[in-house]
């Protein structure tokens, strides 16, 4: 399949595995690559820029194929050196960064005098339009069934992504909600040129992650996310878990004086006990609503060649056959 996406990138497959903390190491990026589609490191789950310089290296030697770094510009508790992260980025002769949080405007001069092919998340038609003005290349349309942080507008996917196909002029994956052949072929009538997936690609068998994660992947449904932090402008949906109940306790009793340092033990450094460690109730980690399409753990090379075989046979068979009068609604295999 080719589209704006696969010649923007040089991919096979019009698909991009999405920057996940402590989980887009060079396992999981190497194995979506050589798949056909985009893996992408996580470059801040790399404490120092030597470090995520190290990661790299040590993606080529597991992979020939394009790969990308996530560089996330977020709030943090103490900010990351990021022209150092650039450099090593650069030096890495990564030709593909995924951006997300605040804009990138600051550091795009780096990044383009680099070659490099900007793709940054988004969360509204405002934000994309704005990508577009400062130069980046594609966008990632997250809709609101996104894990992570879905913005504050709360549009879901099958609005947003039109509105994004009348508005942009630079081609965009949707990103949220999408697991299968299904959410590639919706995504695509919808005007993407190709969809990211995050907490999907967590739930493989080259994810360096806890099998725990995994498992409570496979057993969530739709309905086991919850919003958080919605009082300070910073929403995040999680999976829920003992820790995340608390935390919503302690937002619904402080209201509106709610700060993040009430709900530190909640939030702060909890992703290497969850992803590495397994401990499921330590605090709250990004996962989308995708949960509940989830129901096993394949190679990256099963998925991906799953979701294409089945895109393949959802536009040949179905979609075409409703025009010729063939078509059925039983479930596609």
């Amino acid at each position: 399949m080719k589209t704006a996406i696969t010649e923007l990138f040089g991919i096979e497959h019009p698909i991009i595995q999405g920057g996940m903390h402590f989980v887009g190491f060079a396992e999981l990026a190497a194995a979506v690559s050589n798949a056909g589609g985009l893996g992408i490191i996580t470059g801040l789950t790399q404490k120092t820029p030597e470090l995520l310089a190290k990661e790299i290296a040590r993606c080529r030697d597991m992979t020939d194929k394009p790969f990308g770094v996530n560089l996330t510009f977020l709030p943090t508790f103490a900010a990351p050196p990021y022209p150092e992260y650039i450099a090593a980025i650069v030096e890495g002769g990564i030709k593909a960064v995924e951006t997300a949080g605040r804009s990138p405007e600051a550091y795009m001069p780096a990044l383009k005098a680099a070659g490099i092919k900007v793709i940054h998340k988004c969360t509204s038609v405002r934000h994309s339009l704005k990508a577009e003005r400062i130069g980046c290349d594609a966008v990632s349309v997250d809709g609101f069934e996104c894990g992570g942080h879905p913005g504050e507008d709360d549009i879901p996917n099958m609005i947003l992504l039109p509105r994004a196909a009348e508005e942009l002029k630079i081609p965009f994956v949707a990103s949220g909600g999408m697991a299968d052949g299904r959410s590639l072929v919706a995504a695509l009538s919808l005007g993407a040129s190709g969809m990211n997936m995050g907490t999907r690609f967590i739930a493989t068998k080259e994810a360096p992650v806890h099998q725990n994660v995994k498992n409570a992947l496979v057993a969530a449904t739709e309905l086991d996310t919850r919003l958080i932090m919605r009082s300070l402008r910073n929403t995040e949906r999680v999976l829920k878990n003992a820790n995340v109940d608390r935390l919503l306790e302690i937002e619904h009793a402080k209201g509106d004086k709610l700060t993040i340092d009430d709900i530190h033990d909640q939030v702060a450094g909890v992703y290497p006990r969850i992803m590495l460690e397994g401990q499921m109730d330590a605090g709250a980690w990004s996962c989308g609503m995708v949960a509940g399409l989830i129901h096993d753990i394949p190679s990256c090379k099963e998925l991906i060649d799953r979701i294409m075989t089945e895109a393949e046979q959802i536009i040949r068979s179905r979609l075409i056959g409703f025009l010729d009068g063939t078509g059925t609604t039983r479930k596609v295999a």
